[in-house]
């Protein structure tokens, strides 16, 4: 029988052969990327233009790196390509040759942003790893992709819904048969597709947005804001919160510039949800 201290011996002499294996990994796909052969001590390199393939080889890590993961749920997904058209010099990231063409020279991923040959499409592995910053909602979109964006075994929102379920309302009358409001369940959806991003950028770029305004409309509106915020703060009397107020000043503050019943329509939860966020961070925006 092995003694407990030989035995953890052992497993970190396996971790450093299996963190020797993953460097030496990355150093061949470095090396494929750059056209430097490994070990050699007069290495060669390909043309100074090979050099332009930098933004590329963090790619090809980080594929390496997440393949490898063993996090990861093994969900095999295909890749989600499209024609693109590159705005610089851009090289393969299945054959690593240059991708020739003034327009449409290659396809990218639009789940894991990867570059290809077209024809390099057709061999690429089924390894696709979704970047959670090109998933933007969790209603509409691919299953596959969603669990894969977000290394989780099922969506979120069946998880948060079933507990919420069994935690209080196994017992309600209805179950699954009465339909709910259809502007709550919008409402629902809309707050499950807001927490896929983060809630720091967002402010951060509604941030922005607010230093692009004339003077004259910033300090109108940051003076209305501090207004609201103030109204909200009596809620118990008036009944008005962050949200109710989005309500009735989202359509005038955020009226779009053309007068399109449809785009009205179609704007007007993200009209009361823009004035909401400003009212809720209304020392942090302004």
């Amino acid at each position: 029988m092995f003694s407990r201290e030989l035995w953890l011996e052992n497993e970190k002499a396996r971790a450093v052969v299996r963190k020797s294996k993953a460097g030496r990994k990355r150093q061949e796909l470095l090396a494929l990327a750059f056209g430097v052969k490994v070990g050699v001590k007069s290495s060669f390199l390909w043309p100074p233009l090979k050099l332009f393939a930098c933004p590329q080889i963090s790619s090809l890590v980080r594929r390496a790196a997440l393949t490898h993961n063993g996090n990861q749920f093994n969900y095999e997904k295909a890749h989600n390509f499209k024609v693109h058209t590159f705005r610089g010099p851009h090289w393969c990231e299945y054959c690593a040759n240059f991708m020739w063409g003034l327009i449409a020279q290659g396809v990218r991923c639009s789940d894991c942003g990867l570059n290809v040959h077209k024809q390099c499409s057709k061999h690429v592995p089924n390894d696709c790893q979704p970047d959670l910053k090109r998933i933007k909602k969790v209603y509409c979109c691919d299953l596959t992709t969603l669990v894969k964006a977000h290394n989780t075994q099922r969506p979120m929102v069946v998880d948060i819904c079933i507990r919420e379920i069994e935690a209080r309302g196994l017992k309600s009358e209805g179950l699954y048969r009465v339909s709910g409001f259809t502007e709550h369940i919008e409402d629902v959806k809309m707050a499950f597709d807001r927490e896929v991003s983060n809630a720091d950028e967002r402010l951060e770029a509604v941030h922005e947005v607010l230093m692009l305004l004339p003077p004259a409309h910033y300090e109108t509106l940051r003076y209305l804001m501090i207004h609201l915020k103030k109204v909200t703060m009596n809620e118990k009397d008036n009944f008005m919160n962050a949200e109710n107020l989005g309500i009735v000043f989202g359509p005038t503050l955020m009226r779009p510039p053309e007068d399109s019943t449809l785009t009205t329509l179609h704007d007007m939860r993200y009209q009361k949800l823009i004035v909401q966020i400003l009212i809720e961070n209304e020392d942090v925006l302004f």
